[in-house]
C-alpha cells in the first residue's frame, strides 16, 4: 500500500453518520428544507483562504457596521452595584440576613449559610441626557454617558473565574475551541497584511486564569491566534534578530527556509505548508512594523496627558493608546485584559472599598480618553469598543466559611446578572437594556446570554452566527455552540 492509499484509508476510517448526512449528494436536512423552499438556509458561510495568504481581507456575509472591534475585559470581574446597575431598594436591607428566595437552589463560590445584605457602597447619580446611573467611581466615563450601550442584564452558565472567562471569549467553558477574536480573523482576515489580525494586551500584573486559551484558535487554523503584546522589551517575543544577525542575513535565510518548503508542498501537498510559509513572512514583516505601532513615545504630549499614559511601563492606560494605534493600523480585534478586579473583600486589595476604588481610578481616564480620541479621528463609527467582566457580583456580602462577613467588604460570584455596555459601530447610544430586580440579582426583563452578545457582535461583523461553522470533530462548530442564541437587535442602529 503506497501513501496516498494509506492515507485514504485513515480518512474513511474517520468518516462518520454526520459526514454522510451532510456531505452525500443533495444532503438529507437540505432535501427538507429546499421542500420548504428554505434551501439557503441550509448553508453555512463559505469561507475560503488563499493558503498563501491567509489573512487577506475577506467580505463577510452582509454588510458589516463594525471594522474592528476593541474588547476591554475587566478580569475577575466588577461589581456592576458599584457602577452601573442602581439599587436604592437594596441600601435599605444593607446589614439585614439576605431572603431564603435569593439562596435557595443557588451555587456559590463562597457563601455559606445565611449572609448580610450589603448595599451600593458609592453615590450614584444620572448623567447626560440619557440619565444614564453611573457611580462616582468614573467621573471621566460620565462624560461619555450618551454615547454608551448599557446591557444590564449580561447571564452566564458558570460562577467560577476560569470557566466563565472562557464562555466570555470563546463561548465555551471547556479549553481547546477558538476565541471570538480567532472567529472574526479567520471570517475577515486583517487589513493591513503587515500586523496580526487579532492582538492582545495586558495588564494588573499577571495573567487571566487561563491564559492564552483566552485568545488561542483552538481547532481553526494557527495564524488566527492572538499575538499578545507586551509592555516591555520587545513588544512582540522574537520580533528582534538575534545578535549578529542582520536583516539581510534574515531574509537570506527565510527564502531557503521557504524553497524548503515549497518543495514540500510539492511533495505532499498540504496546504498548511503554504500557510507556514506565509507566518514566517508574516513574522519578517512584522519585525519592522510592529517597534512602529507600539511604540507611543512618539505620540504628542496632549495625548499623554489625555490618556495618562507613562511609556515603558506597564499600565492599561498605555494600552488603551496602543488600542487606538492598532485600531488606526487595520488590526481587527483588539484585546485588552486588566487584573485585579476580584471583590470578594478577603483582603484589601479584593476590598471593595479599597482595591477596588485603585481598579476604579486606574481605567477611568484611560477609556473615557479612549473613547474621546475614537471619535475625534471619525472612528467610532466603525470601531465597537465593548466593556465587562465574565459575571457579575452578588447583593449579600461575602461570608467566606459561613460565618460572620469578610474582614473587608466584598461581593461573591454571580452569573445571574451583570453588566456589560458597548459603544460605537452600530449600537444605540445613550439606552440601558434590560432590568435586573430591586436587589440586582436576578434578571425581571430582557435577560442577555453571552451566546446573544457573541452573535450580535458576530451580526456587527456582517456574519450570521448560526451559519459561521468550521467543521470538526464530525460537527459544523460554531462560537454560537448548540444552544440558543439570538442578536439582540433592540440595541442596534
Amino acid at each position: 500500500m503506497n501513501l496516498l492509499q494509506h492515507l485514504h484509508q485513515q480518512e474513511l476510517q474517520h468518516l462518520t453518520r454526520r459526514h454522510f448526512l451532510r456531505d452525500c449528494s443533495t444532503g438529507i436536512g437540505g432535501m427538507w428544507l429546499a421542500s420548504q423552499g428554505l434551501a439557503g438556509a441550509s448553508g453555512k458561510v463559505s469561507i475560503n483562504h488563499d493558503p498563501s495568504n491567509p489573512l487577506a481581507a475577506l467580505a463577510p456575509s452582509f454588510a458589516p457596521k463594525a471594522k474592528r472591534v476593541i474588547y476591554l475585559h475587566m478580569v475577575g470581574a466588577p461589581s456592576q452595584l458599584e457602577l452601573f446597575d442602581y439599587k436604592p431598594t437594596l441600601a435599605k436591607y444593607d446589614g439585614k440576613e439576605c431572603p431564603q428566595e435569593y439562596l435557595e437552589g443557588q451555587r456559590f463560590a463562597f457563601i455559606q449559610g445565611v449572609p448580610k445584605m450589603l448595599g451600593p457602597q458609592f453615590e450614584f447619580k444620572q448623567h447626560g441626557q440619557s440619565g444614564a446611573w453611573i457611580s462616582d467611581r468614573l467621573p471621566e466615563l460620565t462624560k461619555h454617558a450618551d454615547k454608551l450601550c448599557f446591557i444590564k442584564t449580561m447571564q452566564t452558565d458558570q460562577f467560577n473565574h476560569g470557566p466563565a472567562q472562557l464562555v466570555v471569549h470563546t463561548g465555551h467553558q471547556n479549553l481547546g475551541y477558538p476565541s471570538m477574536g480567532s472567529w472574526v480573523s479567520w471570517g475577515l482576515g486583517t487589513d493591513n497584511q503587515n500586523l496580526p489580525g487579532f492582538m492582545v494586551l495586558i495588564s494588573g500584573g499577571r495573567l487571566p486564569r487561563v491564559g492564552a486559551s483566552l485568545w488561542g484558535s483552538g481547532f481553526l487554523p494557527s495564524v488566527y491566534q492572538g499575538v499578545q503584546c507586551r509592555s516591555t522589551g520587545d513588544p512582540v517575543l522574537n520580533a528582534a534578530n538575534p545578535p549578529g544577525i542582520t536583516r539581510d542575513v534574515r531574509r537570506a535565510a527565510l527564502d531557503s527556509l521557504g524553497r524548503l518548503n515549497a518543495r514540500t508542498h510539492e511533495d505532499f501537498g498540504d496546504p498548511e505548508t503554504i500557510t507556514r510559509i506565509a507566518q514566517y513572512e508574516m513574522a519578517y514583516r512584522m519585525q519592522v512594523s510592529v517597534p512602529e505601532v507600539m511604540s507611543i513615545k512618539d505620540e504628542p504630549q496632549h495625548i499623554h496627558d489625555m490618556y495618562g499614559t507613562q511609556p515603558g511601563k506597564e499600565s492599561f492606560a498605555n494600552n488603551c493608546l496602543l488600542a487606538r494605534r492598532l485600531a488606526e493600523n487595520g488590526v481587527r480585534f483588539i484585546q485588552l485584559f486588566d487584573w485585579g478586579w476580584d471583590s470578594h473583600g478577603a483582603s484589601e486589595s479584593e476590598a471593595i472599598n479599597k482595591g477596588f476604588v485603585r481598579k476604579c481610578d486606574s481605567i477611568d481616564k484611560p477609556i473615557s480618553a479612549l473613547l474621546t480620541d475614537l471619535e475625534q479621528r471619525g472612528m467610532l463609527d466603525d470601531t465597537l469598543v465593548v466593556w465587562g467582566g465574565e459575571f457579575g457580583r452578588t447583593s449579600m456580602q461575602e461570608n467566606r466559611g459561613g460565618g460572620d462577613a469578610n474582614k473587608f467588604v466584598g461581593r461573591d460570584h454571580n452569573p445571574n446578572a451583570f453588566t456589560l455596555w458597548m459603544a460605537g459601530a452600530g449600537v444605540k447610544p445613550g439606552i440601558s437594556y434590560g432590568e435586573t430586580d430591586e436587589m440586582g440579582y436576578q434578571v425581571v426583563d430582557k435577560p442577555v446570554h453571552v451566546r446573544d452578545l457573541h452573535a450580535t457582535m458576530l451580526h456587527l461583523f456582517g456574519f450570521d452566527a448560526k451559519r459561521l461553522s468550521f467543521p470538526f470533530q464530525g460537527l459544523d462548530q460554531k462560537l454560537i455552540g448548540v444552544k440558543p442564541a439570538k442578536v439582540v437587535n433592540d440595541i442596534l442602529t
